[in-house]
């Protein structure tokens, strides 16, 4: 009997059962499943299992298959525990570390500000001393907020502010671009032409989807003087006597 033969044509052997069984029998059994699962599954005897599925023999790739998928189910049910237990311990460490900030005072904020400008921003160099001039360039919305409250600190107006996006050329420019004015509360048109990054098709690339929005540049125009007090404030903080954290 094969398995295209219609239910009504079975022997003795499967009379009196439903079809439906003998037919999910065959099914699981291509799937690869053994005869204590298939058994268990249609809840019959394994003896019954057997005879109906004992001539199609399991595909040993096809079992393999199973059996590591078997596998990373029962590792994932293992640590789902571990997982939700970790993500709370995380929600609530946040949390608490955000509660004991509260509000930063202008020197904190100050400082705050000059550091991650020193880490993120564009500084002189060796070859052009004079280049002074403050470039910012981030995809964290949250250093970018900050940067912004730091500016805001040091009384540089929001008119010597320039914004422009990068991105890549494969993602959505304009909803970035509308993203990032929404964040800095900006119209959109005030930005500047959005800086694409070309594709290369051997490139694998990670930030991909609806949340890539690309890298924001703020650029303030005539900025040297609050570019020289950046540098002063980093001198400041490494060469601060007595160093009283220590």
């Amino acid at each position: 009997m094969t398995d295209r033969e219609p239910a009504a044509t079975a022997p003795p052997l499967y009379r009196g059962r439903k079809p439906e069984l003998y037919a999910k029998a065959l099914v699981l059994r291509r799937e690869g499943c053994p005869v204590g699962e298939i058994a268990e599954r249609l809840r019959v005897s394994k003896s019954t299992a057997y005879l109906w599925t004992r001539h199609l023999p399991l595909d040993p790739e096809l079992v393999l298959r199973r059996r590591r998928a078997g596998q990373r189910s029962r590792a994932d049910a293992q640590w789902s525990a571990h997982r939700a237990a970790r993500d709370a311990a995380r929600a609530d460490t946040v949390a608490a570390a955000a509660r004991w900030v509260r509000h930063l005072r202008y020197r904190e904020l100050v400082l705050i500000g000059a550091a991650i400008y020193w880490c993120e921003g564009g500084k002189a160099k060796p070859w052009r001393p004079h280049d002074c001039r403050i470039k910012f360039v981030n995809s964290d919305p949250l250093l970018v907020t900050l940067f912004l409250r730091f500016l805001d600190a040091l009384g540089v107006p929001p008119a010597d502010r320039r914004y422009r996006v990068s991105i890549h050329e494969t993602a959505d420019a304009a909803a970035a671009v509308r993203w990032w004015a929404e964040l800095v509360e900006v119209p959109p048109e005030r930005f500047q032409r959005t800086t694409l990054k070309r594709h290369r098709p051997l490139t694998t690339r990670k930030n991909v989807g609806a949340d890539y929005r690309g890298c924001l540049t703020i650029h303030v125009v005539g900025a040297s003087r609050v570019y020289w007090k950046i540098e002063g404030i980093m001198k400041g903080m490494t060469d601060e006597d007595p160093p009283h954290d220590r």
